[in-house]
């Protein structure tokens, strides 16, 4: 009886032997399936004197790695996007230094490449609040400092259109 149920269930794997097969590959392959996969929204190849880099936006795992003098941060996705909205700019084709910085008594702005262009400054402390304003009437232009105190001031120059060309941040000693 014992033979008799032996060759029965044989004969039924037997009928049954393709689907078996079938089904255990099909299972096989889908578990092997799960390789990495990521939504990315950008990426590209970088190279430069020092090697080449390949980078990709939106990845899914995070990773850091980090040496003495650098890290890189894998699978974070920073948002940045630039919009123009069709802005007729056109820049202005000078040099501006500010110096001394820390200054004591006074503050001297210097434009190279200075062409009459119709520029003014204000000079702001950390409130906001207007110390002194003026229009740029040279290439160097001397503000006085002396009575104001220690502190941490701003210097914004603006053109024709009121629009920010350059600001400085000042240390008074």
């Amino acid at each position: 009886m014992l033979k008799k149920t032996f060759i029965e269930t044989c004969r039924y794997f037997k009928g049954h032997l393709f689907s078996l097969l079938f089904l255990s590959i099909l299972f096989l392959s889908i578990s092997k399936a799960s390789s990495q996969e990521s939504l990315n929204i950008s990426g590209g190849d970088a190279m430069g004197i020092g090697g080449s880099v390949s980078y990709s936006l939106g990845q899914v795992s995070f990773t850091t790695i980090s040496s003495g003098l650098a890290s890189v941060s894998q699978g974070v996705q920073h948002a940045y996007e630039i919009y123009t909205l069709g802005l007729n700019d056109t820049e202005l084709q000078i040099t501006l230094k500010v110096f001394p910085n820390p200054t004591s008594n006074n503050l001297s702005l210097q434009i190279i490449n200075f062409n009459n262009e119709s520029l003014c400054y204000e000079f702001l402390d950390l409130n906001n609040k207007i110390i002194n304003n003026g229009q740029v009437t040279s290439a160097t232009t001397q503000m006085n400092t002396e009575n104001l105190p220690v502190g941490l001031y701003f210097l914004t120059l603006y053109n024709v259109e009121n629009k920010k060309v350059e600001s400085f941040q000042i240390i008074k000693n």
